[in-house]
């Protein structure tokens, strides 16, 4: 029996945007250990189902094909954090109302 995990990937930690972060991953769980080989030091292994991600676009339909070719998966929620919007934003650094004297 396979195993595998279903998520909803984080946001690219050197964007600002959250581009590819709506839809959601299936990946499946390594069989086996990964070894070092002697001669270059790569590390890998000769199972070839750690290299699949299948993307969905709704949990559902990733839970559903998991359950039609029976696959074990366990399904992780998502961490949402709160928007981080300035009321003004960026217009607020040349505002001409100022209180006080623009200075860094």
């Amino acid at each position: 029996m396979m195993f595998a995990r279903i998520y909803q990937p984080a946001r690219n930690a050197m964007q600002s945007g959250n581009a590819k972060t709506n839809g959601w991953v299936l990946e499946f769980d390594a069989s086996e250990s990964q070894q070092v080989d002697p001669l270059m030091g790569w590390t890998g292994s000769s199972d070839t189902q750690s290299q699949v991600h299948l993307r969905f676009d709704t949990k559902e339909a990733a839970q559903a094909y998991a359950e039609e070719n029976g696959i074990m998966a366990q399904v992780t929620e998502p961490q949402k954090r709160k928007a981080n919007v300035r009321a003004a934003g960026y217009a607020e650094n040349f505002a001409t109302n100022r209180r006080g004297v623009w200075t860094h």
